[in-house]
């Protein structure tokens, strides 16, 4: 029985997967069972950030693999404590949080949030505003934070105490910041809403806002994190400082692990025993991630805007393609086609590209060869304007 067939009979039907089974990979290529070399642009949505089997990565992860795999956070292990170190150095929060995953982050973001609020002002003022079009991970409370109708079916009841507001109309959010919300969630690119970028006027309103207020604001940098946008942070650029940052994908180069990173405000609201995780900050996950954090520095954040600035310049413009969308190399390409048709296209021409809602979405490696962008972005324009 084949690879594809083996899946199907076995593993939960919760994916509409592609017909590709990758078998091994270097940088931005990925081999196939046949031995066909494909270009990704995908990255693993965003978590191979220095591309597949990165060298540097994979002798700081064999190495920890001989030292120890676990042992609880009941204790102490020195990759979890450098990293969380590394972490507040780089962005100027105080303490750490490690889950396995973005939503977890943002489970830790969304909880930190009201027990801040809870301690100061009593368990009525809950609220937590995010964004229409939004995501911010797939359970149950963090499905009710993302703020698209299509994610609220099937799995209800699901936890109250969420307000959606339209993006970048700043009147509406004033409007919905009454007494009982604790916290606004933004992500600064909405990545599987379409890659829309946030008006920076309307952001640093918005933080201006929640200041005055004592409302939290909370930075969903799962997809955006880590390089991706062209700063170590999207935040970064908004000249914004959060009360809350969460990220995960990009952080350990592609081992499971998010984090939630608490400022000052709330560097001492979890206390012990308010939330936990058996896995999060596992010394393996940790030691890849600090391999890559050390290395996301000004020379390839440079590299990363001037990379994201060719593709639109390539792509602007183009037969078929109606508008590009996104910062850094995190971009949306909106076509006359359907999206996915274009992703099938491109995959048996031996390009991996993704979607967002009806847009192309382009997450390539950081890292990723100028040349081999470059060929991958001429054989995606020849599909989109065929």
């Amino acid at each position: 029985m084949d690879i594809i067939e083996l899946d199907k009979k076995y593993v939960a039907n919760t994916y509409a997967r592609s017909p590709l089974v990758a078998v091994s990979g270097s940088g931005a290529l990925i081999k196939d069972e046949n031995g066909k070399e494909l270009i990704d642009l995908g990255s693993g949505i965003g978590v191979n950030c220095f591309g597949a089997c990165d060298e540097a990565w994979v002798m700081a992860v064999e190495a920890q693999l001989h030292k120890i795999q676990h042992i609880s956070n009941l204790y102490y292990t020195e990759p979890q404590a450098q990293l969380a170190k590394l972490l507040c150095e780089k962005t100027g929060m105080k303490k750490v949080f490690f889950g396995n995953s973005g939503a977890e982050a943002n489970e830790c973001a969304i909880k930190c949030a009201r027990k801040y609020s809870s301690d100061k002002y009593g368990a009525e003022r809950s609220t937590i505003i995010t964004l229409e079009n939004s995501f911010h991970g797939r359970t149950l409370a963090t499905l009710s934070a993302t703020g698209q109708n299509s994610m609220h079916v099937h799995f209800g009841p699901f936890p109250e105490g969420f307000k959606y507001a339209p993006a970048n109309d700043f009147p509406a959010l004033e409007a919905l910041c009454d007494s009982a919300v604790c916290a606004v969630m933004l992500e600064l690119v909405q990545g599987e809403g379409g890659v829309n970028p946030l008006d920076k006027e309307y952001v640093v309103k918005a933080a201006k806002l929640c200041a005055e207020n004592d409302i939290l604001l909370i930075i969903d940098e799962v997809q955006t994190g880590n390089g991706r946008t062209g700063s170590l942070y999207a935040y970064m650029q908004y000249g914004i400082t959060p009360d809350i940052v969460t990220t995960a994908k990009g952080l350990a180069g592609g081992l499971p692990l998010g984090c939630a990173m608490l400022g000052e405000k709330v560097e001492n609201t979890m206390s012990a025993g308010t939330h936990g995780s058996t896995f999060g900050g596992n010394p393996i996950c940790a030691a890849g991630a600090l391999s890559i954090l050390s290395r996301l520095d000004g020379a390839l954040m440079d590299e990363v805007k001037k990379k994201g600035e060719y593709v639109k310049s390539e792509l602007e413009g183009a037969k078929g393609i109606k508008s590009v969308s996104g910062l850094g190399l995190m971009i949306g390409i909106e076509t006359e086609k359907d999206a996915k048709e274009i992703a099938r296209e491109c995959l048996d021409r031996g390009v991996i590209v993704l979607t967002a809602k009806t847009k192309v979405r382009l997450l390539p490696p950081l890292t990723i060869k100028q040349e081999e962008l470059a060929k991958a972005i001429q054989i995606l324009k020849g599909v989109i304007a065929k």
